[in-house]
């Protein structure tokens, strides 16, 4: 360790460094006059990034810019009126939609995931058909999956427009989502570490947990991430499924809005644009919370 600090320390070292990093930059700038069109894709990859980060950053500043002004204390208070229109009911709302839908969903795909890499047989039709299923359930539409929500739990099993009603949905959007993920995760462990498991005489669950999934799970949470996501930001299967109630139910047989929905009649309705926008800066900074923290319990498994 001292050795390598010495070395990158070293003023001659850094020096020798930047010239290659400098020949580098230089023999791409030819290959780029030789092959017109790797420069051509070149230009237009960095172009895409410039634009994708300029759109991130121009919607989160627009966000806070019409939001933050209208930020006060009586938004969240503890019940919701048509004067203070307070978003605390919704927000614990999502908090309750976010850790039932993930409570069901993530253990049923992260399961589903390692029975596909690690027990099914590769190439088989089984699997080539979950495969295929999945894909498509994750191009259905929202609209379609709140009105199935609406048909069958609400109606057929007389649940009525409830939080359980409105999880079980989202379940259903977000276990495909989770599934994937997890299935590349699981792939992109390399299969050394599972045979070097196995000669040391560990069996086949115990390699599985004590070495594949550890070292797949930055790509588990990612999976985890977008679907708390798009949990957090579901309108349309929600609107049909759960309701528009501004308040928390007693029990997950009640009806409640989350934020995004919350969001959606305010802005709808017309009479509280401004407290809509407040709501959306709650939102964003929900998320973003999410993400930190998870980002986090993925950099302390890593290390442990």
């Amino acid at each position: 360790m001292q050795t390598n600090v010495s070395v990158t320390a070293d003023p001659a070292a850094e020096t020798t460094m930047k010239k290659r990093n400098t020949l580098t930059i230089g023999d791409q700038l030819k290959s780029y006059a030789r092959h017109p069109g790797a420069g051509v894709l070149a230009f237009l990859t960095l172009l895409g990034a410039v634009i994708t980060f300029a759109l991130l950053f121009f919607l989160i500043g627009y966000v806070l810019v019409k939001g933050i002004p209208y930020l006060n204390a009586s938004l969240f208070s503890l019940t919701y009126t048509s004067e203070n229109v307070s978003l605390l009911p919704s927000l614990i709302n999502t908090l309750i939609m976010t850790l039932v839908s993930l409570a069901i969903a993530a253990p049923v795909g992260i399961s589903a995931a390692i029975f596909l890499v690690e027990y099914a047989k590769k190439g088989s039709r089984f699997v080539k058909l979950i495969r295929i299923t999945a894909e498509t359930l994750s191009g259905i539409p929202s609209i379609v999956y709140g009105l199935f929500g609406m048909l069958f739990f609400v109606t057929a099993l007389h649940w009525g427009m409830s939080l359980l009603s409105g999880a079980l949905t989202m379940v259903i959007m977000v276990l495909p989502l989770i599934m994937r993920t997890a299935e590349e995760a699981l792939k992109s462990v390399p299969d050394s570490y599972r045979e070097a498991s196995f000669g040391l005489g560990a069996g086949k669950l115990r390699t599985i947990f004590t070495i594949v999934l550890p070292s797949a799970v930055p790509g588990i949470l990612a999976g985890v991430i977008l679907a708390i996501g798009r949990v957090v930001g579901e309108t349309a299967a929600l609107l049909y499924t759960s309701g528009t109630v501004a308040a928390v139910p007693n029990s997950l047989m009640g009806s409640g809005r989350t934020l995004a929905l919350h969001m959606y009649v305010l802005s709808s309705e017309g009479l509280h644009v401004n407290q809509a926008s407040a709501t959306a800066v709650v939102i964003l900074a929900f998320v973003l919370v999410i993400n930190g923290l998870s980002g986090l319990v993925a950099r302390k498994i890593a290390k442990g």
